[in-house]
Protein backbone atom coordinates (compact mmCIF):
# COMPACT_ATOMS: atom_id res chain seq x y z
CA UNK A 1 0.00 0.00 0.00
CA UNK A 2 1.21 3.48 -0.79
CA UNK A 3 1.67 5.23 2.58
CA UNK A 4 0.06 8.38 1.15
CA UNK A 5 -3.06 6.61 -0.13
CA UNK A 6 -4.93 6.50 3.16
CA UNK A 7 -4.63 7.77 6.69
CA UNK A 8 -4.78 4.65 8.88
CA UNK A 9 -6.85 4.76 12.04
CA UNK A 10 -4.82 5.14 15.22
CA UNK A 11 -6.22 3.99 18.57
CA UNK A 12 -5.45 6.05 21.66
CA UNK A 13 -5.28 3.70 24.64
CA UNK A 14 -5.36 5.13 28.15
CA UNK A 15 -6.95 2.38 30.24
CA UNK A 16 -5.80 -1.06 31.33
CA UNK A 17 -8.74 -2.70 29.58
CA UNK A 18 -8.16 -0.90 26.30
CA UNK A 19 -4.46 -1.71 26.32
CA UNK A 20 -5.11 -5.34 27.21
CA UNK A 21 -7.67 -5.68 24.41
CA UNK A 22 -5.33 -4.18 21.81
CA UNK A 23 -2.35 -6.29 22.87
CA UNK A 24 -4.53 -9.40 22.90
CA UNK A 25 -5.60 -8.58 19.37
CA UNK A 26 -2.04 -8.44 18.08
CA UNK A 27 -0.81 -11.50 19.98
CA UNK A 28 1.07 -13.71 17.55
CA UNK A 29 2.23 -10.84 15.32
CA UNK A 30 5.67 -11.62 13.88
CA UNK A 31 6.72 -7.97 13.68
CA UNK A 32 6.03 -4.76 15.57
CA UNK A 33 7.18 -1.16 15.10
CA UNK A 34 7.76 0.76 18.32
CA UNK A 35 8.67 4.28 19.37
CA UNK A 36 8.62 6.13 22.67
CA UNK A 37 8.24 9.77 23.62
CA UNK A 38 10.16 11.09 26.61
CA UNK A 39 10.49 14.63 27.91
CA UNK A 40 14.19 15.14 28.66
CA UNK A 41 13.96 18.64 27.19
CA UNK A 42 11.43 19.54 29.86
CA UNK A 43 11.86 17.17 32.83
CA UNK A 44 14.71 16.43 35.24
CA UNK A 45 14.10 12.69 35.25
CA UNK A 46 13.10 11.39 31.86
CA UNK A 47 10.63 8.57 31.51
CA UNK A 48 8.29 7.22 28.86
CA UNK A 49 5.22 9.41 28.37
CA UNK A 50 3.91 7.71 25.22
CA UNK A 51 4.37 4.36 23.50
CA UNK A 52 3.58 4.19 19.78
CA UNK A 53 2.98 0.77 18.21
CA UNK A 54 2.27 -0.44 14.68
CA UNK A 55 1.73 -3.87 13.18
CA UNK A 56 1.17 -4.40 9.47
CA UNK A 57 -2.46 -3.32 9.80
CA UNK A 58 -3.04 -1.80 13.24
CA UNK A 59 -1.73 1.34 14.93
CA UNK A 60 -2.01 2.51 18.53
CA UNK A 61 -0.68 5.02 21.01
CA UNK A 62 -0.48 3.86 24.63
CA UNK A 63 -0.60 6.48 27.37
CA UNK A 64 1.43 4.84 30.16
CA UNK A 65 0.62 7.44 32.85
CA UNK A 66 -2.87 6.28 33.90
CA UNK A 67 -2.30 2.54 33.47
CA UNK A 68 -0.36 -0.30 35.05
CA UNK A 69 2.80 -1.59 33.43
CA UNK A 70 1.66 -3.16 30.12
CA UNK A 71 3.06 -6.63 30.75
CA UNK A 72 1.63 -7.92 27.48
CA UNK A 73 3.79 -5.45 25.56
CA UNK A 74 6.86 -6.48 27.52
CA UNK A 75 6.21 -10.11 26.60
CA UNK A 76 6.08 -9.15 22.91
CA UNK A 77 9.28 -7.10 23.09
CA UNK A 78 11.19 -9.88 24.83
CA UNK A 79 9.89 -12.65 22.54
CA UNK A 80 12.72 -13.72 20.21
CA UNK A 81 10.13 -14.76 17.61
CA UNK A 82 8.88 -11.16 17.27
CA UNK A 83 10.96 -8.63 15.34
CA UNK A 84 10.85 -5.16 16.92
CA UNK A 85 11.51 -2.27 14.55
CA UNK A 86 12.80 1.09 15.78
CA UNK A 87 14.32 4.16 14.23
CA UNK A 88 17.40 5.06 16.29
CA UNK A 89 16.71 2.53 19.03
CA UNK A 90 19.37 3.41 21.59
CA UNK A 91 17.48 5.88 23.80
CA UNK A 92 14.18 4.01 23.43
CA UNK A 93 15.89 0.84 24.65
CA UNK A 94 17.39 2.66 27.63
CA UNK A 95 14.02 4.13 28.65
CA UNK A 96 12.24 0.79 28.24
CA UNK A 97 14.84 -0.80 30.49
CA UNK A 98 14.73 2.03 33.03
CA UNK A 99 10.94 2.24 33.30
CA UNK A 100 9.92 -1.40 32.89
CA UNK A 101 13.06 -3.52 33.12
CA UNK A 102 12.42 -4.90 29.62
CA UNK A 103 15.28 -6.31 27.55
CA UNK A 104 14.17 -6.03 23.94
CA UNK A 105 15.11 -8.91 21.63
CA UNK A 106 15.41 -9.28 17.85
CA UNK A 107 15.80 -5.63 16.93
CA UNK A 108 15.77 -3.94 13.54
CA UNK A 109 16.95 -0.32 13.56
CA UNK A 110 16.13 1.59 10.38
CA UNK A 111 18.68 4.30 11.20
CA UNK A 112 21.53 1.78 11.39
CA UNK A 113 20.27 0.01 8.28
CA UNK A 114 20.32 3.28 6.33
CA UNK A 115 23.83 4.12 7.53
CA UNK A 116 25.12 0.69 6.47
CA UNK A 117 23.72 1.40 3.01
CA UNK A 118 25.70 4.64 2.82
CA UNK A 119 22.66 6.90 3.13
CA UNK A 120 23.79 10.40 4.09
CA UNK A 121 20.41 11.73 5.32
CA UNK A 122 19.35 8.94 7.66
CA UNK A 123 16.83 10.77 9.86
CA UNK A 124 13.34 9.26 9.80
CA UNK A 125 11.79 12.29 8.08
CA UNK A 126 14.40 12.21 5.31
CA UNK A 127 14.04 8.45 4.77
CA UNK A 128 10.23 8.54 4.60
CA UNK A 129 10.30 11.41 2.14
CA UNK A 130 12.96 9.71 0.01
CA UNK A 131 11.22 6.33 -0.22
CA UNK A 132 7.53 7.17 0.08
CA UNK A 133 7.15 10.90 -0.51
CA UNK A 134 5.79 11.26 3.03
CA UNK A 135 6.58 14.57 4.70
CA UNK A 136 6.56 14.48 8.49
CA UNK A 137 5.27 17.50 10.34
CA UNK A 138 8.05 18.68 12.68
CA UNK A 139 5.84 21.11 14.58
CA UNK A 140 5.89 19.09 17.80
CA UNK A 141 9.56 18.00 17.80
CA UNK A 142 10.21 19.73 21.13
CA UNK A 143 6.74 19.15 22.59
CA UNK A 144 6.31 18.44 26.28
CA UNK A 145 4.96 14.89 26.15
CA UNK A 146 4.42 14.88 29.90
CA UNK A 147 1.58 17.39 29.60
CA UNK A 148 -2.03 16.22 29.74
CA UNK A 149 -4.32 16.37 27.94
CA UNK A 150 -2.40 15.88 24.72
CA UNK A 151 -3.67 17.78 21.72
CA UNK A 152 -4.87 15.93 18.63
CA UNK A 153 -1.99 17.49 16.73
CA UNK A 154 0.51 16.00 19.18
CA UNK A 155 -1.11 12.56 18.90
CA UNK A 156 -1.08 12.74 15.11
CA UNK A 157 2.59 13.73 15.19
CA UNK A 158 3.47 10.86 17.54
CA UNK A 159 1.63 8.30 15.43
CA UNK A 160 3.72 9.16 12.36
CA UNK A 161 6.83 7.73 13.98
CA UNK A 162 5.69 4.10 13.60
CA UNK A 163 2.89 3.94 11.02
CA UNK A 164 5.33 3.80 8.04
CA UNK A 165 8.23 2.14 9.86
CA UNK A 166 7.52 -1.46 8.83
CA UNK A 167 7.35 -0.51 5.16
CA UNK A 168 10.63 1.36 5.54
CA UNK A 169 12.14 -1.69 7.21
CA UNK A 170 11.09 -3.84 4.23
CA UNK A 171 12.73 -1.49 1.73
CA UNK A 172 15.97 -1.21 3.70
CA UNK A 173 16.22 -4.94 4.39
CA UNK A 174 15.79 -5.72 0.70
CA UNK A 175 18.58 -3.28 -0.15
CA UNK A 176 20.85 -4.71 2.54
CA UNK A 177 20.31 -8.24 1.22
CA UNK A 178 20.83 -7.16 -2.38
CA UNK A 179 24.14 -5.49 -1.49
CA UNK A 180 25.35 -8.35 0.70
CA UNK A 181 25.17 -6.31 3.91
CA UNK A 182 22.33 -8.01 5.77
CA UNK A 183 24.83 -9.89 7.96
CA UNK A 184 26.41 -6.53 8.86
CA UNK A 185 23.06 -5.23 10.04
CA UNK A 186 22.30 -8.41 11.98
CA UNK A 187 25.56 -8.04 13.91
CA UNK A 188 24.81 -4.41 14.75
CA UNK A 189 21.25 -5.26 15.80
CA UNK A 190 22.47 -8.08 18.05
CA UNK A 191 24.72 -5.63 19.87
CA UNK A 192 21.73 -3.38 20.56
CA UNK A 193 20.11 -6.17 22.59
CA UNK A 194 22.52 -5.41 25.42
CA UNK A 195 21.51 -1.75 25.71
CA UNK A 196 20.65 -0.86 29.32
CA UNK A 197 19.94 2.26 31.34
CA UNK A 198 23.09 3.30 33.22
CA UNK A 199 22.54 6.34 35.44
CA UNK A 200 25.45 8.74 35.62
CA UNK A 201 27.18 9.19 38.97
CA UNK A 202 26.41 12.72 40.13
CA UNK A 203 29.31 13.38 42.51
CA UNK A 204 31.78 14.89 40.06
CA UNK A 205 29.27 15.93 37.38
CA UNK A 206 30.18 19.61 37.86
CA UNK A 207 33.66 18.87 36.52
CA UNK A 208 32.08 17.85 33.22
CA UNK A 209 30.41 21.22 32.67
CA UNK A 210 31.93 22.77 29.56
CA UNK A 211 34.18 25.62 30.69
CA UNK A 212 34.88 24.22 34.17
CA UNK A 213 38.54 23.63 33.28
CA UNK A 214 39.00 27.38 32.89
CA UNK A 215 38.14 28.00 36.56
CA UNK A 216 40.52 28.26 39.50
CA UNK A 217 40.22 25.66 42.24
CA UNK A 218 38.35 28.16 44.45
CA UNK A 219 35.95 28.88 41.62
CA UNK A 220 35.53 25.14 41.14
CA UNK A 221 34.49 24.86 44.78
CA UNK A 222 31.80 27.48 44.21
CA UNK A 223 30.72 25.76 41.00
CA UNK A 224 30.33 22.46 42.85
CA UNK A 225 28.03 24.05 45.41
CA UNK A 226 25.86 26.04 43.01
CA UNK A 227 25.61 23.07 40.63
CA UNK A 228 24.40 20.88 43.49
CA UNK A 229 21.83 23.54 44.41
CA UNK A 230 20.70 23.80 40.76
CA UNK A 231 20.38 20.04 40.33
CA UNK A 232 18.50 19.59 43.61
CA UNK A 233 16.11 22.38 42.60
CA UNK A 234 15.60 20.86 39.14
CA UNK A 235 14.91 17.48 40.74
CA UNK A 236 12.35 18.99 43.14
CA UNK A 237 10.62 20.84 40.29
CA UNK A 238 11.03 17.90 37.88
CA UNK A 239 12.42 20.33 35.35
CA UNK A 240 15.43 20.07 33.04
CA UNK A 241 18.49 21.61 34.68
CA UNK A 242 19.01 24.20 31.92
CA UNK A 243 15.43 25.38 32.48
CA UNK A 244 16.35 26.21 36.09
CA UNK A 245 19.74 27.86 35.51
CA UNK A 246 21.98 27.38 32.47
CA UNK A 247 25.52 26.05 32.83
CA UNK A 248 26.93 29.34 31.52
CA UNK A 249 25.23 31.19 34.37
CA UNK A 250 26.63 28.76 36.94
CA UNK A 251 30.13 29.42 35.57
CA UNK A 252 29.60 33.18 35.82
CA UNK A 253 28.33 32.87 39.41
CA UNK A 254 31.45 30.85 40.21
CA UNK A 255 33.70 33.57 38.81
CA UNK A 256 31.89 36.60 40.24
CA UNK A 257 30.91 35.01 43.57
CA UNK A 258 28.03 37.42 44.31
CA UNK A 259 27.29 38.22 47.97
CA UNK A 260 23.95 40.02 47.54
CA UNK A 261 20.68 39.44 45.73
CA UNK A 262 21.30 42.58 43.65
CA UNK A 263 24.69 41.28 42.50
CA UNK A 264 23.16 37.90 41.68
CA UNK A 265 20.35 39.51 39.71
CA UNK A 266 22.83 41.46 37.56
CA UNK A 267 24.45 38.28 36.24
CA UNK A 268 23.45 37.87 32.61
CA UNK A 269 21.03 35.01 32.10
CA UNK A 270 20.12 34.55 35.76
CA UNK A 271 16.33 34.00 35.78
CA UNK A 272 14.52 36.77 37.61
CA UNK A 273 12.12 34.27 39.13
CA UNK A 274 15.01 32.32 40.65
CA UNK A 275 16.50 35.50 42.07
CA UNK A 276 13.17 36.34 43.71
CA UNK A 277 12.50 32.84 45.05
CA UNK A 278 15.90 31.36 45.73
CA UNK A 279 18.56 34.07 45.99
CA UNK A 280 19.31 33.13 49.61
CA UNK A 281 19.87 29.48 48.64
CA UNK A 282 22.18 30.48 45.78
CA UNK A 283 24.14 32.92 47.92
CA UNK A 284 24.45 30.29 50.66
CA UNK A 285 25.86 27.89 48.07
CA UNK A 286 28.40 30.52 46.99
CA UNK A 287 29.38 31.08 50.63
CA UNK A 288 29.87 27.34 51.17
CA UNK A 289 32.19 27.24 48.19
CA UNK A 290 34.19 30.18 49.51
CA UNK A 291 34.45 28.53 52.94
CA UNK A 292 36.02 25.30 51.70
CA UNK A 293 39.50 24.93 53.28
CA UNK A 294 42.36 25.43 50.87
CA UNK A 295 43.53 21.85 51.26
CA UNK A 296 40.07 20.51 50.33
CA UNK A 297 39.47 22.52 47.18
CA UNK A 298 38.35 20.33 44.27
CA UNK A 299 40.65 19.66 41.40
CA UNK A 300 40.47 17.75 38.17
CA UNK A 301 41.86 14.23 38.53
CA UNK A 302 45.54 14.11 37.69
CA UNK A 303 46.36 12.28 34.53
CA UNK A 304 48.37 9.13 34.98
CA UNK A 305 52.01 9.26 33.97
CA UNK A 306 52.28 7.98 30.45
CA UNK A 307 55.18 6.95 28.27
CA UNK A 308 54.42 8.07 24.78
CA UNK A 309 54.45 5.50 22.04
CA UNK A 310 56.31 7.45 19.33
CA UNK A 311 54.93 5.16 16.60
CA UNK A 312 51.30 5.34 17.65
CA UNK A 313 50.25 8.25 15.43
CA UNK A 314 51.92 6.61 12.44
CA UNK A 315 50.02 3.36 13.13
CA UNK A 316 46.70 5.14 13.38
CA UNK A 317 47.41 7.11 10.20
CA UNK A 318 48.11 3.90 8.29
CA UNK A 319 44.92 2.31 9.57
CA UNK A 320 42.95 5.45 8.75
CA UNK A 321 44.22 5.30 5.18
CA UNK A 322 42.98 1.70 4.94
CA UNK A 323 39.62 2.66 6.41
CA UNK A 324 39.18 5.69 4.17
CA UNK A 325 40.00 3.67 1.04
CA UNK A 326 37.47 1.02 2.11
CA UNK A 327 34.90 3.75 2.75
CA UNK A 328 35.28 4.97 -0.83
CA UNK A 329 35.07 1.42 -2.19
CA UNK A 330 31.98 0.58 -0.12
CA UNK A 331 30.39 4.05 -0.45
CA UNK A 332 30.14 4.39 3.32
CA UNK A 333 30.77 7.20 5.75
CA UNK A 334 34.24 6.51 7.24
CA UNK A 335 32.87 6.85 10.77
CA UNK A 336 30.31 4.12 10.10
CA UNK A 337 32.98 1.84 8.72
CA UNK A 338 35.26 2.32 11.70
CA UNK A 339 35.53 5.05 14.33
CA UNK A 340 38.89 6.42 15.46
CA UNK A 341 38.40 4.56 18.75
CA UNK A 342 38.34 1.27 16.86
CA UNK A 343 41.37 2.19 14.80
CA UNK A 344 43.25 2.99 18.01
CA UNK A 345 42.31 -0.41 19.46
CA UNK A 346 43.87 -2.05 16.39
CA UNK A 347 46.95 0.20 16.63
CA UNK A 348 47.52 -0.79 20.26
CA UNK A 349 47.44 -4.48 19.43
CA UNK A 350 49.42 -4.46 16.15
CA UNK A 351 47.81 -7.70 14.89
CA UNK A 352 49.92 -10.32 13.18
CA UNK A 353 46.90 -12.01 11.62
CA UNK A 354 43.22 -11.47 11.00
CA UNK A 355 42.54 -13.89 13.86
CA UNK A 356 44.12 -11.38 16.25
CA UNK A 357 41.62 -8.75 15.10
CA UNK A 358 38.66 -10.94 15.99
CA UNK A 359 39.70 -10.67 19.64
CA UNK A 360 39.26 -6.87 19.68
CA UNK A 361 35.79 -6.27 21.18
CA UNK A 362 35.43 -2.86 19.52
CA UNK A 363 35.65 -4.38 16.03
CA UNK A 364 32.68 -5.97 14.33
CA UNK A 365 33.09 -9.21 12.39
CA UNK A 366 31.95 -7.49 9.21
CA UNK A 367 34.58 -4.78 9.65
CA UNK A 368 37.26 -7.43 10.08
CA UNK A 369 36.04 -9.13 6.92
CA UNK A 370 36.19 -5.91 4.91
CA UNK A 371 39.44 -4.44 6.26
CA UNK A 372 41.23 -7.11 8.29
CA UNK A 373 43.82 -8.20 5.76
CA UNK A 374 44.65 -4.58 4.88
CA UNK A 375 44.94 -3.66 8.58
CA UNK A 376 47.42 -6.48 9.18
CA UNK A 377 49.44 -5.51 6.12
CA UNK A 378 49.47 -1.81 7.10
CA UNK A 379 51.00 -2.63 10.50
CA UNK A 380 53.30 -5.43 9.38
CA UNK A 381 56.43 -3.41 10.10
CA UNK A 382 55.59 -2.74 13.75
CA UNK A 383 56.16 -4.87 16.83
CA UNK A 384 53.16 -6.99 17.86
CA UNK A 385 51.67 -6.18 21.28
CA UNK A 386 50.54 -9.23 23.27
CA UNK A 387 46.82 -9.60 23.97
CA UNK A 388 47.39 -9.22 27.70
CA UNK A 389 48.19 -5.51 27.21
CA UNK A 390 45.60 -3.53 29.19
CA UNK A 391 42.91 -1.99 27.00
CA UNK A 392 42.78 1.79 27.10
CA UNK A 393 41.40 4.62 25.06
CA UNK A 394 44.71 6.44 25.31
CA UNK A 395 47.43 6.24 22.67
CA UNK A 396 49.99 5.95 25.45
CA UNK A 397 51.27 3.08 27.55
CA UNK A 398 51.28 3.52 31.32
CA UNK A 399 54.75 3.85 32.78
Amino acid sequence: MNPKSAAPAVQYLDSNDAVGTFLGGIRGTPILALDTEGASFHRFIDRIYLLQLSTRDRHAIIDPLPIASPAGLGALLEDPKVEIVFHDADYDLRLLHQDYGWHVRRIFDTRIAAQLLGVKAFGLAALLEQHFGVKLDKKHQRADWSMRPLTQGMLDYAAQDTMHLLQLRDVLKEQLERRGRWSWAQEEFERLEGTRWAPEAAGDAFLRIKGARDLTRRELAVLREVAQWRDATAHALDRSTFRVVANEVLLEISRLQPATSDALGKIKGMPRGMVERASKDVLDAVARGLAVPEAQLPRFPKSARWEKDPEFDDKVSRLKAVRDAAAVRLELDPGVLGSRERLEAVARLVPRSVDDLVAIPELRRWQVAEMGDAFVKALSGFKHKPKKSPPTDSPYLEA
